[in-house]
């Protein structure tokens, strides 16, 4: 039996209200074909990511190096205490006679409030039931694989997209994240007006290694599936981390309206910025919060994106953080109509 939207959002209200989490909004910093995780201290790398926080973002950030707080002049995230750096693929659509254009973006609503950016996206800190012990200087990690075409090979309830069937990201579609109708692959049916992307982290870590070869293998999933907190961590990987989600807005609405620009080989439209589907969605972070502002927050409890004194926590206005942004370090052209996704040389307008 299918809850009713009215119950779905009573449910989730209920959710969110029995856990205190950080959730705020991020514009974006810049959209560039950098990675400072796999491809450190490239530029033109083999796909765009738009990415968010502080500006002290580069194509090399050392970690023995780089000091994103002490660096960062600005953040594009809500909280001033956070300059971390978060960043995702782009999502495209694809024209009937081959050219692209990026799909743009909007805030969150739902229950728990509105959050307002440019472009970017919205950052989850959820604790759990348990302690969290915050990520230390130098942490980064990425979740999902770029060159992924298969969608079993995704855990759901990790990397997800729903289709929200409403011109509003305020009327809120669905329950809690990754559940449901929610699919690994981009939905491309025309009652999607929107869709949202949901990408969670592993919750656990082996306490020794602030990163590994492939990103991933310091850090591990934990018992539980979801938006949830993560629930136990295996012995390999005992220390207990915030659940870090990213939820990102994308605007479907113009590009569904009318499907004669559709591909005529009835193929999904939406593709990420590696020309794949979401079986491809990842989500890249690297830790940068001042001090143990971070570790205070989930002692205390502070939560969605309020002032919180006990933690040192003070939320920027929509204006500053929006207007914390940085030039390409890849110069090119990614707005508007192009010929081909930008995966070698530069992006070249239609």
């Amino acid at each position: 039996m299918q809850l009713t939207s009215l119950a779905a959002v009573a449910l989730l209200s209920q959710y969110a209200a029995a856990q205190a989490m950080l959730r705020f909004a991020c514009s974006q910093l810049v959209v560039d074909r950098v990675d400072p995780i796999v491809n450190p201290g490239q530029t033109y790398t083999p796909h765009l990511h738009q990415i968010v926080g502080g500006n002290s973002f580069t194509p090399d950030m050392d970690p023995a190096k780089h000091d994103l707080v002490a660096q960062s002049t600005c953040t594009s995230c809500s909280f001033a205490q956070d300059f971390s750096n978060y960043w995702t693929a782009v999502m495209f659509f694809k024209a009937k006679n081959g050219t692209y254009t990026r799909v743009p973006q909007v805030g969150n609503g739902g229950p728990q409030g509105k959050l307002i950016n440019k472009g970017g996206l919205d950052v989850y800190y959820i604790p759990g039931n348990s302690k969290s012990t915050a990520f230390k200087p130098g942490f980064r990690m990425i979740a999902g694989t770029a060159s992924n075409t298969d969608p079993k090979k995704v855990t759901l309830q990790s990397i997800c997209h729903r289709c929200w069937t409403s011109t509003s990201e305020a009327n809120f579609v669905g329950a809690q994240p990754c559940s449901g109708t929610d699919s690994v692959e981009i939905p491309f049916d025309t009652k999607c007006k929107m869709i949202r992307q949901t990408i969670i982290f592993p919750t656990c870590w082996d306490g020794t290694n602030l990163d590994s070869p492939d990103h991933k293998s310091h850090v591990a999933y934990g018992s539980s599936k979801g938006a949830d907190g993560g629930g136990t961590c295996p012995t390999t990987h005992p220390v207990k981390l915030p659940q870090i989600m990213y939820e990102l807005m994308w605007n479907v609405t113009n590009f569904v309206s009318d499907k004669s620009a559709w591909p005529s080989d009835g193929s999904n439209p939406f593709v990420y910025s590696m020309n794949l589907g979401g079986a491809a969605a990842h989500g890249d972070y690297v830790f940068g919060w001042k001090g143990d502002s971070l570790q205070k927050a989930m002692d205390n409890k502070c939560d969605l994106d309020k002032d919180c004194p006990k933690a040192g926590l003070t939320k920027q206005t929509t204006d500053k953080y929006n207007a914390c942004t940085k030039p390409q370090a890849s110069p090119e052209q990614v707005d508007g109509w192009i010929k081909a996704l930008p995966m070698g040389s530069a992006a070249v307008m239609a």
